[in-house]
């Protein structure tokens, strides 16, 4: 320990201003290191101007109210952001602390923060008025009351992810977008409760919304989600997956209304077809993740429209896809996308896939991963040769173990019959 007769050559020869600014960029542990390193860093390092932005995810996880309550008395109003991400011992009184000292709060997560109920949400509309990123997801307890109270003290605020909060229904939704016109992001997967009247507030109030997820919101239909495509102009990203209601009337309004859409997750939606995919990938030219596994009705034909019309795709899941061919391939493979931009594709359990369709991916220099399980028709072969040109690639396929043959006295042989990942 240094004293302050005998302080480091360090510290002689550097201002405290500059040591200050050093340890500003030092992550939660290395700065509780430096605290015990000397007295004199000891100040350093807990100065509330470090601690503005923490994640305790990597950090610890098992942590009790009571530390939050000190990060907060000693970051104060300089605390910005905070991640506390399945510290599951945190609860309602020791949030209620921290939003009374750090009301400069802007991101606070309390993903899997289970103890916690709308007594937390009340707490930050009252002190935390400049909070902008919320998430609540898997806080179970989060019922209607939560958005009602955000909506009256969080005007600010962009992106809320209230995932599997299954007691939130159109009511909550209703008195949140009402009063938080700027939001960008909404995170609602899991909220099953939800119909169409809940999406049509979010199309009339949210003109700025970029991101939607409504996955496994099964009450939804194509009247709600028509109304977030006419409002919302401005989407980029929407996952309706596990949306079975759905037809390709949704698609034709994205086509119509949203441009800029980039990521597209319509997984188990079995009722789209080409001629919807057709008119998304007319108008939609931005498209770069979509996932359509288990849209078992779309043929080769939605391929050839997105190999002609959206360049920038970068990840395509065609998973249980069972009427996709080797051509629909060879249209993807030469098209504009291929050579520059194409990362994944997932194939699995497309039945009439063969290594006709590797060859045909061969020019696909940014290929980084192929999914292949359950694909019969190809071969260990065929993966072969895809490697002598794309030595980089992460095949991922099942081959079926080979048949014993009967034993003839003696032990028998023993067969690995596990997955092979190539």
């Amino acid at each position: 320990m240094f004293t302050n007769s005998d302080e480091a050559v360090i510290n002689k020869k550097l201002p405290k201003e500059l040591l200050l600014r050093i340890f500003s960029f030092l992550d939660v542990v290395t700065l509780c290191r430096c605290a015990q390193v000397s007295r004199s860093w000891n100040v350093l390092a807990l100065d509330g101007s470090n601690w503005q932005r923490i994640d305790l995810f990597d950090f610890q996880r098992d942590i009790e109210g009571r530390v939050v309550e000190n990060i907060s008395k000693r970051c104060g109003g300089f605390l910005r952001k905070l991640s506390l991400r399945g510290c599951l011992g945190v609860g309602d009184s020791a949030l209620r602390t921290f939003s009374q000292n750090c009301r400069n709060i802007e991101l606070l997560s309390l993903n899997g923060c289970t103890k916690i109920t709308d007594s937390t949400c009340n707490s930050l509309s009252k002190f935390c008025p400049k909070l902008k990123h919320l998430d609540l997801a898997s806080c179970t307890s989060i019922t209607n009351l939560s958005l009602k109270a955000l909506s009256e003290g969080c005007p600010l605020l962009e992106q809320l992810n209230i995932s599997w909060c299954d007691q939130v229904t159109k009511d909550g939704i209703q008195a949140l977008v009402r009063c938080c016109p700027g939001l960008k992001g909404l995170f609602l997967k899991g909220c099953t409760q939800l119909e169409d009247e809940a999406l049509k507030h979010i199309g009339a109030h949210c003109p700025e919304l970029v991101t939607l997820n409504l996955q496994t919101c099964s009450q939804i239909t194509d009247e709600g989600l028509i109304t977030i495509c006419r409002g919302c102009h401005r989407l980029q990203s929407l996952c309706v997956s596990g949306c079975a209601n759905i037809t390709d009337a949704i698609l034709h309004a994205l086509g119509q209304n949203c441009p800029r859409l980039r990521i597209l997750e319509v997984a188990r939606c079995s009722q789209l077809t080409d001629v919807g995919f057709t008119t998304l990938a007319r108008n939609c030219h931005e498209l770069e993740k979509m996932d359509l596994e288990e849209c078992v009705q779309i043929t080769d034909g939605t391929l050839i429209q997105l190999s002609i019309h959206c360049p920038r795709l970068q990840v395509l899941s065609l998973s249980h896809c069972e009427l996709i061919t080797d051509d629909g391939i060879r249209h993807l493979g030469s098209g504009p996308c291929a050579h520059d931009r194409l990362e994944v594709i997932e194939l699995d359990n497309c039945p009439l896939i063969t290594d006709a369709s590797l060859e045909h991916l061969k020019s696909c220099h940014s290929l980084d991963r192929i999914e292949l399980y359950d694909c019969q028709q190809i071969t260990r072969a065929g993966i072969k040769r895809l490697r002598t040109h794309l030595p980089n690639i992460k095949v991922h396929a099942y081959f079926a173990p080979v048949t014993p043959p009967p034993s003839v006295g003696g032990s028998r042989q023993r067969f690995c019959r596990c997955c092979v990942l190539l």
